[in-house]
C-alpha cells in the first residue's frame, strides 16, 4: 500500500515536508509519494494555480497507479484531497491532519470563519503568506531539530487567495473511510476548531503535537498510518 501526501497552504517543495516520514513508513511496509501543489509559489501571481489545479495534480497521481492508497491531507490539503480522491477506486482511506472535510459548495474561507491569524499577511497582489518570524513559534514549536525548523521557514511561499473562495465538486469522505487526526497542541489551528471539523470523519484520534506532526513527531503519525493500512 502507498501513502499519498497532500501538503498545506503557503509552502513549496511538497516532498521535503514529507521527508521525515519516508523511512518510518518504509519500516512499516508502506511506500509514500508527495504531490506538489501549484496554488503557492514564488512566481508571478497570475501563474499560480487554484484549487481546481491542485485537485487535478493530486488526482493524476491517484489514478496513475492502481496500488491501494491512503491519502493524507494536511491543513488546506483537506480541500484538495476531498475533491481529488472522489470516485478513485484505489483510495482506501482518507486521513485528515488538522484539516477540513468540506461538502461541495463549502469554501475554506467559509469554514475558517474568523479569517487569517496575526501570523499571516495578506498582500494586495492577491496572495497570503506566513510571517516567517512567527512561523516557528506558531507552527513548529514542538520540533526539536533546528535544521528542520530552518528548512520549513525557508520553504514558506505566497499562496493564491483564490483557493479561499473555491470548493471541491465532490466529497470523497462521503464514500471512503476517513480518519481525522486532531493535533492537540496546534497553535495555528485551534484544537477545538479541529474537533468540530472532525465530526464528519468516521474516526477521530488525537496526537499530542503541533501543526506539523510529520516534521516534529514522524513516528507517531507513521504508527497511525500503519494502523490504518492494516
Amino acid at each position: 500500500m502507498r501513502v499519498v501526501f497532500v501538503h498545506g497552504a503557503c509552502v513549496e517543495d511538497g516532498a521535503w515536508w514529507w521527508h521525515r516520514m519516508v523511512e518510518p513508513l518504509k519500516a512499516r511496509g508502506l511506500r509514500s509519494v508527495a504531490v506538489e501543489l501549484t496554488s503557492a509559489g514564488r512566481g508571478p501571481v497570475a501563474e499560480l494555480g487554484d484549487l481546481d489545479d491542485d485537485i487535478r495534480a493530486v488526482r493524476e497521481v491517484l489514478v496513475g497507479d492502481d496500488e491501494p492508497a491512503i491519502v493524507v491531507a494536511h491543513s488546506y490539503g483537506g480541500m484538495v484531497a476531498t475533491g481529488a480522491a472522489a470516485g478513485v477506486p484505489a483510495v482506501r482511506h482518507l486521513v485528515y491532519v488538522t484539516s477540513v472535510l468540506p461538502e461541495p459548495g463549502e469554501t475554506l474561507g467559509s469554514l475558517a470563519g474568523a479569517g487569517p491569524g496575526p501570523w499571516m499577511a495578506v498582500s494586495p497582489d492577491g496572495t497570503l503568506t506566513v510571517r516567517p518570524e512567527q512561523a516557528a513559534e506558531i507552527f513548529l514549536h514542538d520540533c526539536e531539530d533546528p535544521e528542520v525548523v530552518a528548512g520549513a521557514v525557508a520553504r514558506l511561499v505566497p499562496q493564491s487567495l483564490r483557493v479561499l473562495g473555491q470548493s471541491p465538486a465532490r466529497a470523497a469522505w462521503r464514500d471512503c473511510p476517513s480518519t481525522y487526526a486532531v493535533c492537540a497542541e496546534d497553535r495555528g489551528t485551534p484544537p477545538q476548531w479541529q474537533r468540530e471539523r472532525a465530526a464528519r470523519a468516521d474516526r477521530v484520534v488525537e496526537l499530542p503535537t503541533g501543526h506539523h506532526p510529520f516534521l516534529s513527531h514522524p513516528g507517531l503519525l507513521a504508527d497511525l498510518l500503519a494502523e490504518t493500512a492494516g
